[in-house]
């Protein structure tokens, strides 16, 4: 019996590989093209982190609206145009206080509320962030840039196939006043992850 070759050199090429899926629904009467096309049009236009934004800005400055938000997340966002998919049946925005601080995950996978806050960053579906943030979440952070004060509680929630969860951080006290616009300029992916803040005070 020959032995297998050893050479990899021919293997195809990832582009090669693509092209040859898409042939493969192409015989089969579907347009993979199109979608794709769609898709990435998707990702990279309209489910951004702007969105997210516009919602923490719409919080800070109307607290009718910010009560909408806790109560029920995803028919206040609907309230500003944007939407979610059908299984995303749920969205919880989580208020960061002086004494609480919010940060979520995905342990199984890398799930986000993305048509809200944008896609999940590549460190966000990383092994190692998955497993130990749920357990090291205060090391974690400071690794990160976020060194919290210790007796600021850290609440970390993991995300599930139904529910999705952003963070609404604390509002600097400088920016009382500023309209919505200004607001959403300074709010970030990493903010509305919890990995990042705008207005907690650090460890000493």
């Amino acid at each position: 019996m020959a032995e297998p070759s050893s050479d990899f050199s021919q293997t195809a090429s990832l582009e090669q590989r693509v092209a040859a899926i898409e042939a493969v629904f192409e015989t089969h009467g579907m347009q993979p093209g199109p979608f794709i096309a769609g898709m990435t049009h998707a990702a990279a236009e309209e489910w951004v982190p702007q969105n997210g934004a516009r919602v923490v800005a719409k919080a800070w400055a109307d607290p009718g609206f910010k009560q909408r938000l806790l109560q029920n997340g995803k028919a206040a966002v609907a309230e500003l145009g944007l939407s979610m998919p059908a299984h995303h049946r749920h969205l919880v925005a989580l208020e960061n206080t002086t004494s609480v601080h919010n940060l979520i995950c995905c342990t199984l996978c890398s799930c986000t509320a993305f048509t809200i806050i944008g896609l999940p960053p590549d460190w966000y579906k990383d092994l190692d962030y998955r497993a130990r943030v749920v357990r090291e979440s205060r090391t974690v952070l400071r690794e990160m840039g976020l060194d919290l004060a210790p007796e600021i509680e850290i609440r970390v929630w993991d995300t599930t196939t139904d529910t999705r969860y952003m963070v609404l951080p604390q509002q600097p006290p400088h920016t009382a006043g500023w309209p919505e616009q200004e607001l959403a300029k300074i709010v970030t992916k990493e903010v509305m992850i919890g990995v990042a803040s705008l207005a907690l005070p650090a460890a000493s």
